[in-house]
């Protein structure tokens, strides 16, 4: 699979703002909720201390990775680039389709529970449209 650069919404608004058109392109950028889901994959992580740092309303940054395991595999990063996981393999084909085909998408934390180590950090999916 080719290596695919994924630019989240606030980089793009970042590199609009400047130059003129950044000031024509800022009111047509929309987020469309497409999906609800977790993030998996939370209890592998190597640096654990990303999920003290992170809280609902957060926005998340995706990004494809060739991965052996699934085909469809979707990283989740937080704003600041640490890995938060993946998005779940039962939830990622039509994600992973979207963003093959140029589509930019990202997510927001919508909800934290903690419960002992385990962390059920709940997202929505959006579709970043112009």
């Amino acid at each position: 699979m080719n290596e695919l650069v994924n630019v989240g919404r606030n980089e793009l608004i970042t590199a609009t703002e400047n130059n003129k058109i950044g000031e024509l392109l800022k009111p047509l950028i929309n987020e469309i909720h497409l999906f609800d889901t977790y993030v998996a994959g939370t209890t592998y992580l190597s640096d654990k201390s990303v999920l003290d740092k992170i809280k609902k309303g957060d926005n998340l940054f995706l990004q494809r990775e060739d991965n052996k395991f699934d085909s469809n595999a979707i990283l989740i990063f937080t704003e600041d680039k640490h890995k938060l996981g993946y998005i779940p393999e039962r939830d990622n084909i039509i994600f992973a389709r979207l963003m093959d085909a140029g589509k930019m998408l990202d997510a927001k934390i919508s909800n934290i529970e903690v419960k002992g180590t385990f962390h059920k950090i709940s997202i929505g999916i959006y579709l970043v449209d112009f």
